[in-house]
């Protein structure tokens, strides 16, 4: 898996939106600017997460987006799926090596990996909400059982060691 700039931006946009909640909606240029992200990227994403019923829009002076369910209520793969339209691509369903050896009634002893795969990626990010995303990295490094970690070095940008 793959994660792209479409699935990444749509993250930002919905934390975004998830730290606004209850603030009134924001537009996606307002948002595009306050995240450093391209303004025709993000129209592009909330009209797909709009139409995924992540967000809501509203017409007018004041309008913009606002997310249509609560943060407790979305999960990352919600958004990824909206952003991306997909959490995993199977390869050999979408660029298939060969139509005949390929297809379903085929027997194909690598499918049964990436199917289970793709299962577990969803089961992850179905794991974490975006109210989970508004804590701090220790926080949600915590919540989802991955180790703490320390910078070394003085130089910026060390790279952290992971403590386990």
């Amino acid at each position: 898996m793959r994660i792209t700039t479409w699935a990444e931006y749509g993250l930002i946009c919905a934390l975004h939106l998830a730290r606004r909640d209850g603030n009134g909606p924001v537009t996606g240029r307002d948002i595009a600017a306050r995240e450093k992200l391209p303004g025709d990227y993000v129209e592009q994403i909330l009209l797909r997460m709009r139409r995924a019923g992540i967000v809501n829009s509203t017409r007018g002076a004041r309008g913009g987006y606002s997310l249509a369910r609560t943060p407790e209520e979305i999960t990352v793969r919600d958004v990824i799926q909206a952003s991306e339209l997909t959490t995993f691509d199977l390869h050999c369903v979408s660029h298939p090596v060969d139509a005949g050896r390929c297809a379903e009634a085929e027997n194909c002893s690598i499918r049964p990996v990436w199917m289970l795969l793709q299962k577990r990626i969803d089961e992850v990010l179905e794991g974490v909400r975006l109210s989970d995303l508004l804590a701090d990295e220790s926080v949600v490094r915590d919540r989802v059982g991955l180790p703490a970690y320390e910078v070394h070095g003085d130089a910026p940008g060390a790279l952290p060691i992971l403590q386990s």
